[in-house]
């Protein structure tokens, strides 16, 4: 198995002493209230007081500053301070009884994708994770249903309540969103683009972002029915939405070909954060159909997320959790791919890798693929 420098560091040799290991255990044993009492103190604002007061505040100060707005007794206030000693999050002065952010604390309040990642995990995935060991042992998202009957979560997608929806997305485009300004170099450079198919365009940001970048490009948005409606309505009015069609198409189907493009065959096919959305045989179904309208100059470009070619180790952490998403929420046999597995699928499907960029936005690569000579 191939992993980037820190990750091979990381995952390759034990970083912990026995009672730091011990800990460590305990900490996952306690995993499901050190994730609520963190999430409550910076919903109640417990960190953000603590954090705008360096000099520290003692648990009456923090009771009473949170009196006006989120009228906690001093019951909760103790057991969330006291939690947050042993989390982290806070910090104790012996001698004042005075409590201070940590720089964990700190984290958790103010970095981005920490806030995402907690929205996304308390309102998409908590409840279901209750079921990920039938979802496992079933491959099917046994913890979805809470939420509808629908086989996948794709399929719900618009019909989940609306903060649910609002951390869904949240979630995907952060992601993805960082990575548009280099990709689109990537796509476009070095390459007379004049026809796009976005594959799981989702709301048609890319679509939005292709045809501003370029004003002679036309883009193909191929999504479920559902989507396409979504995408419709987020483009309508904006630049260059005249240049984007939508197509709504089933591509877990494998009797569904790609369409034809009027001009022949597509100059690129677009997949961003896609095939780690389904499992290993419907991607090559997917690819293989792919394929059937590539030209020998048509180029698919995948961006993912893939965990092993991670800079840093957490991003590595946070995708591999990920994968636990997709088992148990969204369909129940995807995951966040090591890139050695990916390149094996594109093989699978009759194609080849021609390159393979990294470091993209929050941690992205885009893979170049092309048909096998």
């Amino acid at each position: 198995m191939t992993l980037f420098p820190e990750l091979k560091r990381k995952y390759t040799e034990e970083q912990l002493s026995a009672r730091e290991a011990q800990r460590q255990a305990e900490f996952i044993a306690w995993g499901a209230a050190v994730f609520q009492a963190s999430r409550l103190m910076v919903k109640f604002g417990i960190l953000e007081l603590l954090r705008n007061n360096r000099e520290g505040m003692t648990e009456e100060e923090v009771f009473l500053a949170l009196q006006e707005d989120q009228r906690l007794s001093s019951y909760a206030v103790k057991c969330l301070l006291e939690a947050g000693l042993s989390i982290g999050t806070v910090l104790i002065d012996v001698d004042t009884d005075r409590y201070t952010l940590s720089k964990t604390g700190w984290f958790l309040l103010t970095d981005e994708a920490t806030k995402v990642n907690m929205d996304f995990n308390h309102d998409v995935n908590y409840e279901g994770w209750f079921h990920l060991e039938e979802a496992l042992r079933e491959g099917k998202p046994a913890g979805l249903r809470h939420f509808g009957d629908w086989p996948t979560v794709y399929e719900g997608l618009s019909s989940l309540p609306e903060q649910v929806q609002k951390s869904w997305f949240a979630f995907d485009h952060f992601y993805s969103d960082s990575s548009f300004p280099e990709a689109l170099e990537i796509v476009f450079r070095d390459r007379n683009v004049r026809t796009l198919y976005d594959v799981g365009g989702n709301t048609g940001k890319w679509a939005l972002q292709c045809v501003a970048y370029d004003k002679d490009v036309t883009v193909t948005v191929l999504d479920l029915p559902q989507q396409i409606e979504l995408m419709r309505k987020n483009i309508e009015g904006k630049l260059g939405a005249e240049r984007i069609s939508g197509i709504g198409i089933n591509l877990l189907d494998p009797q569904t070909a790609f369409p034809k493009s009027g001009a022949g065959s597509p100059d690129a096919i677009w997949m961003s954060q896609f095939l780690d959305c389904f499992g290993e045989d419907e991607i090559v179904s997917i690819l293989s159909r792919a394929r059937e309208v590539m030209g020998d100059g048509t180029r698919i470009f995948i961006m993912e997320t893939l965990w092993d070619r991670q800079r840093f180790e957490p991003a590595a952490f946070c995708l591999t959790m990920t994968s636990l998403y997709f088992a148990a929420i969204a369909n129940g046999n995807s995951k966040m791919y090591h890139s050695e597995d990916m390149e094996r699928l594109i093989r699978k499907a009759g194609l080849e890798v021609e390159s393979i960029y990294d470091g993209l936005g929050q941690g992205h690569s885009v893979i170049v693929v092309k048909k096998q000579a």
